[in-house]
Parts: structure tokens; sequence; C-alpha cells
């Protein structure tokens, strides 16, 4: 078999994966929706009605953050980067992330499908601090790595914003890097 057919029928088998994930999630297979799925259910987010609204995927239903709007990331590699916006509806960042990395070249690389850290950002607060530091807000806006550590609530209990449970710990560890 030559390279190209293995990776056809290995892009096959992904495909068929990927259709019963989305027939579970109800929405496309991607990092955006099954992640804003699993913070759903792990987090007790009611998500809006359109995956397109502005600025927020949802509200937290319970809890110290009753009420608020959450934007749900999962990126599969935490690089120091985070997507931001300045819109005032917007309250946390809540961000599921796979493994630290540096900002470097995917070259033989791998994106595991893991959660290794859970973090909740003020939204307000991230973009001060960056517009304090005269970093640009938006794609890809540069959080340095005291601010992730500042903001992690899974595995360390370092933000208490949001205590996580020991049976949101217990799902998150379904997640973790084999």
């Amino acid at each position: 078999m030559t390279e190209v057919e293995q990776i056809a029928a290995l892009l096959r088998e992904r495909n068929a994966v990927d259709a019963e994930m989305a027939a579970i999630i109800r929405r496309p297979m991607t990092a955006g929706h099954l992640g804003e799925w699993v913070a759903a259910r792990v987090f007790g987010i009611e998500l809006e009605t359109s995956a397109v609204t502005a600025a927020f995927d949802g509200r937290f239903t319970s809890g110290p953050l009753r009420g608020r709007t959450v934007n749900v990331k999962w990126y599969l590699k935490r690089e120091g980067l985070l997507d931001l916006t300045e819109r005032a509806e917007l309250d946390h960042y809540l961000v599921l992330a796979g493994p630290a990395s540096p900002a470097a070249s995917s070259r033989g690389g791998t994106r595991p499908w893991c959660i290794e850290s859970v973090h909740v950002f003020d939204a307000r607060q991230v973009v001060a601090e960056l517009r304090a530091r005269g970093v640009r807000v938006g794609t890809a806006s540069s959080v340095r790595a005291a601010q992730w550590a500042a903001a992690e609530i899974y595995p360390r209990a370092s933000n208490p914003v949001l205590p996580v449970r020991p049976e949101q710990a217990e799902l998150l560890r379904l997640f973790a890097p084999r």
C-alpha cells in the first residue's frame, strides 16, 4: 500500500469515528464543538442554541459562576496563546488544554485529543493585563505562563473562582494523555 493509499484508508476510519461523535454532540466534530460539549457536561454550562453567537458559547447554570457567560476553548496543545475578544457580554474563558508546548514548528509533532489542564480566565482582566503590557488582543494573543498558572482550576486549583468537584475531576481524568 502506498502512503497516499494508507492516508486515504486512515481518513475513512477517522471520518467514521467523527460521524459517530457528531451524532452524539449534534454538531460537526471539531475541537471547538467537542470542547464546548465536554465543558457543558462537566461544568454545567447551557450552550447557546446557535454555534455562532458572538463572543460567548453559553452560561454557567450553577455554582459560583451561575448566570455568567463563558467562551469555551479546547487547545490540543497549550502554547501560551489564547483567542480573545473585547466584547463586553463575555465574562469568562474556560480553556481545556492539552500538553504544554512552546509555540514552535509542528513538523514531526502530534496534537493528541486530551485534556491535561483546565483554566478559567476573567475575560476583562486578561484583556486589561495584555493591554497594560502592550500585547495585541485578538486571535492568538500571547498570555504569559504566570497567567496560565494563576487561571488553572485542574489539576491544580490555583484559581478559586470555579472549584472542581471530585466527580468533575473524575470526568476530566477520562481525557488524560495516555
